[in-house]
């Protein structure tokens, strides 16, 4: 039986979580979901079950327009700033079966650059 893209999609975000649970050492997870419209990222504590931190191209005030690297980089940078204001400095990188590329990896890199470590 043929799995959907869905399907797919989920597997390999899977796969990547478990490996990274595996490494984790009780850090939380910054996690990616990529839409064709909008991008969210958010620091999760597996131990706990709580988001920690938040941020996407949907908010307010500091809203971006598209889904583009820019976009990301600005979620990237908004996520950093949010966790370390939390006391979150060392994460790691759950890019959710994405490929490291393009967006993921703008907003990975926005995140290293406003203080996370990972």
């Amino acid at each position: 039986m043929a799995l959907s893209p869905r399907e797919t999609q989920l597997r390999r975000a899977q796969r990547t979580r478990t490996r990274l649970k595996a490494l984790s050492n009780g850090r939380p997870r910054l996690s990616v979901f990529r839409s064709s419209k909008n991008i969210y990222a958010q620091i999760i504590d597996d131990v706990n079950g709580v988001t920690l931190a938040a941020a996407s191209t949907l908010e307010g005030e500091k809203k971006a327009k598209g889904a583009d690297k820019d976009a990301a980089a600005l979620v990237g940078k908004l996520v950093a700033e949010r966790a370390i204001e939390k006391g979150v400095k060392d994460v790691v990188f759950d890019r959710g079966g994405y490929i490291y590329h393009g967006r993921v990896k703008a907003l990975a890199d926005a995140a290293r650059e406003a203080g996370l470590n990972f």
